[in-house]
């Protein structure tokens, strides 16, 4: 390798902003959650796609073929949506989508997008949203059983219910704090 030896002129992106070819056919709105159909290619976002991010303004493909035209995506910020019966307890637990603007806290086969980061009001809340690339899978209760019986430990005795809900918290803790060192 050699060092620079004078000052090199280099082209740099802005921050936390990014572009992507758009599929042939379609129209991504200014605001809608901005997909990847499997071949590098963005789309509104459909349950399941990797989340690559919000689209910055409308980019309008109706007419063209795929990589036409590109769309600039915001790939990480704060954001105040709405979201199904969302509580003020709901602060920290991770935020899905089940299409380009529907806003959900059940996984399913829907995509991460982020977490609740503050409480505004009932339904409506600010999220953190980022792509998922390169994020190791988040902790999860795998802890099966069911809600009966009962478990003994050293001389006491617990719900298996009560330990399924106290993993399932730990696993919620832990994952709240490695997304706050990664951010």
């Amino acid at each position: 390798m050699t060092t620079l030896t004078k000052n090199k002129l280099r082209s740099y992106e802005q921050g936390d902003l990014n572009e992507y070819p758009v599929v042939a056919a379609d129209i991504i709105f200014e605001g809608a959650a901005v997909g990847d159909n499997g071949s590098g290619i963005a789309r509104p976002l459909q349950a399941g796609d990797p989340f690559r991010g919000f689209a910055m303004s409308k980019a309008d493909n109706a007419l063209g073929a795929a990589s036409a035209i590109r769309v600039q995506v915001r790939e990480r910020g704060y954001m105040e949506v709405p979201i199904a019966a969302l509580a003020i307890t709901d602060v920290g637990k991770d935020v899905y989508m089940s299409d380009d603007d529907t806003f959900t806290l059940t996984q399913g086969a829907n995509t991460r997008v982020g977490h609740v980061s503050r409480w505004v009001s009932t339904g409506i809340g600010i999220i953190y949203f980022e792509p998922n690339c390169g994020i190791e899978a988040e902790l999860t209760d795998s802890s099966g059983g069911t809600a009966s019986g009962t478990i003994a430990v050293i001389g006491a005795t617990y719900d298996q219910a009560e330990v399924r809900n106290a993993v399932a918290s730990l696993a919620a803790k832990v994952n709240y704090l490695l997304r706050k060192m990664g951010q």
